[in-house]
């Protein structure tokens, strides 16, 4: 796994299919401005100084909780289980559902 690749609220840009359509450098690389636009939770992580957000003390926040219980992109608890994993240090990635 690519730790920079590593999207900071629990994904995996490394498997996205846009990655290659549309040269996306990933979350990291995108700083936050992403390719359907500007993203919250990468934004505040990145202002906290945080690498994913998983090592935030508030994880998991309500930007996160919604996102994990959007209808079109929740992910029953796949991306919690993976910025679990991260911050201690256990990079493995739990595909979304």
């Amino acid at each position: 796994m690519d730790n920079e690749m590593i999207a900071r609220c629990g994904t995996y840009c490394g498997i996205c299919v846009w990655k290659d359509k549309i040269n996306c450098l990933g979350c990291k690389g995108q700083k936050g401005n992403m390719f359907y636009g500007e993203c919250d939770k990468a934004l505040c992580c990145i202002s906290k100084g945080y690498e994913h957000c998983g090592l935030c003390p508030d994880m998991p926040c309500e930007k996160l909780l919604d996102l994990f219980s959007d209808p079109e992109h929740g992910d029953k608890g796949a991306r919690l289980h993976n910025l679990q994993n991260w911050a201690v240090g256990n990079y493995i990635y739990e595909k979304l559902r």
